[in-house]
């Protein structure tokens, strides 16, 4: 598909924005004056954004604990994302969230999951309002490999088909479940043709090629908003780190992981693909404009106040 160079800019600055954003969690983290696990999505921007660019605020996203680039990539604000992980009143869950179960329902972002296959079932239910509604919106859940094979995804997908929901199901196979290798883990060694068992359109494409991923969730969302059902997605993509901040990653050697960053970084293989239609002037003004972004984010969240005490039960519990 061809984009205008508009298009191409905005993408390209999701996309640095997420990097700078997960390179300056790296570091901050180590500072200790963030509470929980983090788990950053560095090597995995283009799979975020390529499905997110054909989606507006009336479509309905669901996450994982690796949540900060569909958040990012779905229009959250930074500032306010920063804000939640160093747990501030400031943040978007007023710092109650945190780093995985961050949310931001006015952007259709449902929230990070700490419970592995959890999102789509959520994505479901997003999609049958949609469709009951008829909103024109869809429900689209991010999942990993791990938990493309729990039970609660399963029958989430064989509802979708049955009720013909306007749902698409991004599955990021970065290769492990934590520690735990694809390969091994997945029976058939097929996640994509797995779930096309179920009854739908299922494709496999390459997770570092932001117009692969595009160009297949801008065909699966029009089927979903054109009534004909749902689809899945496996996007192959890696994560330069390890599982979560602290985990000493020993299931990949230093040169494997050397390698993926030379030559599967997605930031890399969008500017090679873009070269002749966009300039590298405006490519480097907004490498600098996303760390100008993130660096004031930090500075910002340091310098916010915490939650009141007094605030302790608000937002947890919901009376009907």
């Amino acid at each position: 598909m061809k984009l205008t160079e508009n298009q191409l800019l905005d993408a390209y600055k999701h996309m640095r924005d997420i990097r700078e954003f997960e390179e300056r969690l790296h570091d901050e983290n180590t500072t200790g004056d963030i509470s929980g696990f983090i788990h950053l999505y560095s090597g995995e921007e283009a799979v975020a954004v390529g499905v997110c660019e054909n989606l507006t605020d009336k479509d309905y996203i669901t996450s994982t604990h690796r949540g900060h680039g569909h958040c990012i990539a779905k229009g959250c604000d930074i500032h306010a994302m920063m804000a939640e992980i160093f747990g501030k009143d400031e943040g978007l869950c007023r710092g109650k969230g945190g780093s995985m179960h961050i949310a931001d329902l006015d952007k259709g972002m449902l929230g990070a999951n700490g419970i592995v296959g959890g999102g789509p079932p959520l994505a479901i239910g997003a999609a049958l309002t949609a469709k009951t509604l008829k909103t024109g919106g869809i429900g689209l859940s991010f999942t990993g490999d791990g938990g493309s094979s729990h039970g609660l995804t399963f029958e989430a997908m064989n509802m979708a088909v049955v009720l013909q929901l306007p749902v698409i199901f991004i599955f990021e196979n970065n290769g492990f479940g934590e520690g735990t290798g694809c390969d091994y883990a997945v029976g058939s060694k097929d996640i994509a043709g797995r779930a096309a068992g179920f009854g739908m359109p299922a494709e496999k494409v390459d997770g570092t090629d932001f117009f692969a991923v595009y160009e297949a969730a801008h065909k699966a969302i029009e089927r979903a908003r054109e009534g004909k059902g749902p689809s899945v997605i496996e996007a192959t993509t890696n994560r330069f780190y390890s599982h979560f901040e602290g985990d000493p990653g020993l299931v990949r050697s230093k040169e494997e992981i050397e390698y993926i960053r030379e030559h599967k970084d997605p930031l890399k293989i969008f500017r090679q693909k873009v070269k002749g239609q966009v300039s590298d002037e405006k490519l480097d003004q907004i490498d600098k404009d996303s760390k100008a972004l993130v660096d004031d984010a930090v500075k910002k969240a340091r310098a916010a106040k915490n939650p009141e005490v007094s605030q302790l039960y608000t937002d947890v519990y919901v009376s009907y």
